[in-house]
């Protein structure tokens, strides 16, 4: 395969940043999204040019770093990570447009990288809970609803990729949030902290910058986990109940 590339190119978050094109050539329709931008860099490497920065780690669709809108859609055309992407998703001769995450509590790195340390603060505003110290406890000492059990992980996928973000017109944060939340509220052990860690981590997504909902449900379509967009709704539930609880309205 022959394909065309048109990357965004961008020193630091201090200068402006343009897209550049590259003809990548030698492409087989099995290699991954990452693997091609691999060979890309290999060419420019030789030639003596600056190579695309862009973020990988795991390379197996578990960590979320692979943040790319490719042809305008976060992760490209499949409803999986960049990682996963194999180039037999396009055809031979095809111009693909490559960017960064577009959002500004996601600023600009360099290249293809973004700043998506707003996530962390966010989970760190309440995504955790208290346990005593000591021995492990009986694992059947505290029985959990299957019910409950399977909200718990079905929220428990996210991998924090941002994809939600970037595919949302307003670029809010609200299933990446409401999944941490639900993921740790439905359970018995969240249970202590259920009340603040909706109000905490509900404040500092607000702090950061991510714009609001309106539920126009482009997060939940990108997701490449399937976090379900019905997460927020009850996130929400809880923010107001623990606002009631707080007697702040």
């Amino acid at each position: 395969m022959r394909i065309d590339l048109r990357v965004w190119r961008q020193k630091n978050g201090d200068t402006e940043g343009a897209m550049v094109t590259y003809a990548v050539d030698g492409i087989s329709p099995d290699m991954s999204f990452l693997e091609m931008l691999d060979t890309l860099n290999e060419d420019l490497i030789l030639r003596g040019e600056e190579p695309v920065a862009f973020d990988h780690d795991c390379r197996e669709g578990i960590c979320g770093a692979c943040s790319l809108v490719i042809n305008g859609d976060a992760h490209g055309p499949e409803r999986t990570t960049t990682c996963q992407l194999h180039m037999r998703s396009f055809r031979d001769g095809d111009t693909i447009d490559v960017e960064p995450w577009r959002a500004s509590a996601f600023p600009v790195v360099k290249d293809l990288v973004v700043d998506r340390s707003a996530f962390d603060r966010v989970i760190q505003a309440g995504g955790y809970i208290t346990a005593p110290t000591g021995s492990a406890p009986e694992a059947h000492a505290t029985p959990v609803p299957k019910a409950d059990a399977d909200s718990a992980f079905e929220h428990a996928e996210c991998i924090g990729c941002g994809a939600c973000v970037a595919a949302c017109p307003n670029g809010s944060a609200m299933l990446f949030t409401s999944a941490k939340i639900n993921h740790l509220n439905v359970l018995p052990q969240g249970s202590p902290e259920r009340e603040t860690r909706v109000l905490d981590m509900v404040a500092q997504m607000d702090a950061e910058g991510f714009g609001g909902c309106t539920l126009t449900g482009e997060c939940a379509t990108a997701c490449p986990k399937g976090i379900p967009l019905p997460s927020i709704s009850a996130m929400n539930r809880e923010w107001l109940r623990a606002r009631r609880k707080a007697g702040r309205g």
